[in-house]
């Protein structure tokens, strides 16, 4: 599947950082990578309703890291999946009496939209559910083989007489190392994200569907000796970034919600395939962003759309800007006001920044952007930097014609915010 087309990125003088990311599995700050190629898997969207606020907020962190890649020197593979198959499309269809098919290629194609506003770099590979059954099949078939996953009847449903697949966390020493709860806390977390504790068959409450045997009035695909189905929430994410990156890649990211269960058990679904300890060298998660006081979620109807936004006359320079101005792994309310700040302070910049007249030196704030975006991401700081750059600017005793037009394009290419 194609992605969005990319902004064009100015390149800038020098080199930057190892950008040091936080590692959820180590608990601390660690090099997001050591070689010369750089690997970052990020889920993507379930289009039935996007693209809101907190995935804005997720997807520009990973854009910020693979820009920080990018300004390194090295070799950037950026691979994002697609669920464009699942129970809430499905759930959407049925309520609204549309094709979940049609639903899922609209909403894919206004997420995409959305992207190229916001000047987000597309990853090289973007690929979706329906697209990846047959490498499914095969990952599922072959963990039946290996003993990590078993069959579950289903009775009076019209079903395949093969039955669900699920997979045995049993036969994992390594389930939970990654989000590190306690049974009663997964328990409660797997029921509330599209969990079946409740399962008849299971052998136990916490493991995941793999694959679900065809039901009437749902889309299901050949299974070979699946039999006709569809697959399971966990096992797509790990089967798309284990034929799109070499394993072990750099990062693994998407939204903290997604830590438990989608990340602890796709996790586990890999190791189960490659034999790997995980998938990943690192686990990068972003915090929620909440509003009217509860986390901004689909299922509360709590949402703040960017495309809404976007028709409204907002600025996406001045809304990438408000977003990127909260740190990538707090949580934080959204209330609005962000969108005023950021139009000023980019109003700003623009005037300063942006003028044809010579301003003072530059090297030293872009130098200041790169350790601030090395360390852990710290978008404050970075815009704290061109903050002061531009209130000093004026009185500077130095000046040169050209390094206005140096920090406007460290600018473009590190924050992703254009001025021009």
């Amino acid at each position: 599947m194609h992605p969005w087309t990319g902004p064009i990125v100015s390149v800038i003088p020098g080199t930057g950082e190892v950008p040091q990311i936080h590692d959820d599995i180590s608990g601390g700050l660690r090099p997001s990578v050591v070689g010369e190629r750089a690997n970052l898997y990020v889920c993507g969207i379930t289009p039935y309703d996007s693209t809101h606020l907190g995935h804005a907020f997720t997807y520009l962190a990973f854009d910020l890291l693979v820009r920080a890649w990018r300004d390194l020197g090295v070799g950037v593979r950026y691979a994002q999946g697609l669920t464009d198959v699942d129970d809430p499309l499905l759930e959407r269809a049925r309520a609204t009496g549309k094709d979940w098919r049609k639903i899922a290629a609209q909403q894919t194609a206004l997420y995409k939209a959305d992207m190229a506003a916001l000047r987000v770099i597309p990853p090289d590979s973007y690929r979706g559910v329906v697209e990846s059954v047959p490498q499914i099949v095969a990952a599922v078939e072959r963990m039946i083989d290996a003993g990590r996953a078993y069959r579950v009847p289903v009775a009076g449903s019209g079903a395949s007489s093969l039955g669900d697949v699920y997979a045995d966390l049993g036969a994992d020493p390594d389930y939970g190392g990654l989000s590190r709860l306690s049974r009663e806390a997964q328990d409660r977390l797997f029921s509330e994200r599209g969990g079946d504790p409740d399962r008849p068959g299971k052998r136990d409450r916490l493991d995941p569907l793999l694959w679900r045997a065809a039901r009437a009035g749902e889309p299901s695909w050949d299974g070979r000796t699946l039999g006709r189905g569809r697959p399971g929430w966990h096992i797509e994410c790990a089967v798309i970034a284990s034929a799109e990156l070499d394993q072990p890649f750099d990062v693994l990211g998407g939204g903290r919600d997604l830590v438990f269960p989608h990340h602890e058990m796709s996790v586990s679904h890999s190791r189960a395939l490659s034999g790997l300890e995980a998938p990943a060298r690192l686990s990068m998660h972003t915090g929620m962003v909440h509003y009217d006081g509860q986390k901004m979620s689909k299922s509360v109807g709590n949402l703040v759309f960017v495309s809404e936004l976007l028709d409204r006359g907002v600025n996406p320079a001045a809304l990438r800007l408000a977003l990127i101005g909260h740190h990538y792994r707090g949580d934080w309310e959204w209330r609005g006001r962000e969108l005023a700040l950021a139009e000023a302070r980019l109003a700003r910049w623009r005037e300063a920044i942006g003028s044809v007249k010579p301003q003072g030196p530059s090297g030293e704030t872009i130098a200041k952007i790169r350790s601030a975006l090395a360390r852990d991401l710290d978008t404050a700081a970075a815009i704290a930097a061109v903050d002061d750059w531009v209130s000093a600017a004026p009185l500077a005793r130095e000046r040169s014609p050209y390094a206005a037009a140096d920090l406007r394009r460290a600018i473009d290419a590190l924050l992703g915010i254009k001025l021009y």
